[in-house]
């Protein structure tokens, strides 16, 4: 493999026609020019340059591997200008994926907090569900992606890191012609032969909080519909279809013909988290992002206590 630096050397002893006007140059001495031509010589396996006693001139081979190195040497200074602009975190970009709710609530208040301490640095974001925040992210597609945790017990996760934001309670979404309707609070074994409306198995992370819940309360969920969308949701639930779930920020709009009930003083819970790759975090961008994060997330206001208690 071709030596970087030693490129560089060649470079100089292209542009300036001589091993001690290069070294001049480079504040090197000219055997050390020389020592290097040398080595990348060896590296190339081939003459690249040709000596004279007026100077140096290059051999068609270290023509080519200058015009290549002109480039290589280029995005190299073009990354080094990016990395410094982003520790001093004045420019760069910055790529976040969120799922739904998160992108209606906590997201928003994050991209707003941080533009307007680091206003150069470019934001981008992107719906994720959170079954395919890894993948995202160790394909290089996203820096930070919002995820749940529940997620997490895959093989693999031991290479990214998580910062936990926020523990999303579930509320209990009832139609109003429900017969515990007007209860506001439900024991969960109460529901035990209802029919529940409860998201895609493989990939959302709400089902598995429902399911454990279920199980701990001494039943298994009878699942009437499959869907993700909480929007849709709420609407097979006020047509009586089942009754389901729903974390607390999903609660930003409900619809008038469900109702929402509390399941006491501990309920199930999402845990909001932030993941990244295992140990880029480091980056300045990245830090400067999870801590704002952190910030919004744990002064954001919970929804379901003022519904919950609308009897």
């Amino acid at each position: 493999m071709l030596d970087v630096k030693r490129l560089k050397v060649l470079r100089e002893v292209a542009a300036h026609g001589s091993f001690s006007a290069a070294a001049e140059a480079l504040s090197y001495t000219q055997s050390a020019v020389s020592q290097q031509i040398a080595a990348l010589e060896r590296e190339a396996g081939t003459k690249l340059v040709e000596r004279a006693p007026r100077g140096v001139t290059l051999t068609e081979a270290g023509s080519v591997l200058v015009r290549h190195a002109d480039a290589i040497l280029g995005r190299l200074d073009d990354a080094e200008a990016e990395l410094a602009a982003l520790a001093g975190l004045k420019g760069g970009r910055l790529r976040l994926t969120t799922f739904t709710t998160a992108g209606a609530t906590i997201m928003p208040l994050a991209i707003a907090s941080f533009r307007s301490r680091y206003p150069d640095v470019e934001l981008s974001v992107t719906p994720e569900e959170p079954v395919d925040v890894l993948a995202t992210l160790r394909s290089g597609r996203a820096d930070i992606s919002l995820t749940i945790d529940p997620l997490l017990e895959r093989p693999g996760f031991e290479d990214f890191d998580f910062v936990d934001l926020l523990d999303d309670p579930m509320y209990l979404m009832l139609p109003a012609s429900h017969p515990l309707a007007e209860t506001e609070v439900i024991e969960l074994a109460d529901l035990a032969d209802d029919d529940w409306i409860l998201g895609a198995t493989d990939r959302c992370p709400d089902t598995r909080i429902l399911t454990r819940a279920c199980q701990a309360a001494g039943f298994e969920p009878r699942i009437a519909f499959h869907t993700d969308d909480h929007l849709a949701v709420q609407g097979f639930v006020a047509s009586g279809v089942g009754i389901a779930f729903i974390p607390d920020l999903a609660l930003i709009a409900v619809r008038d013909d469900v109702v929402i009930r509390s399941l006491g003083g501990e309920p199930p819970f999402r845990r909001i988290q932030a993941a990244t790759l295992a140990g880029s975090w480091e980056s300045p961008a990245k830090r400067a992002m999870l801590d704002v994060l952190q910030e919004v997330a744990g002064s954001y206001p919970t929804n379901g206590a003022a519904l919950a208690h609308a009897v």
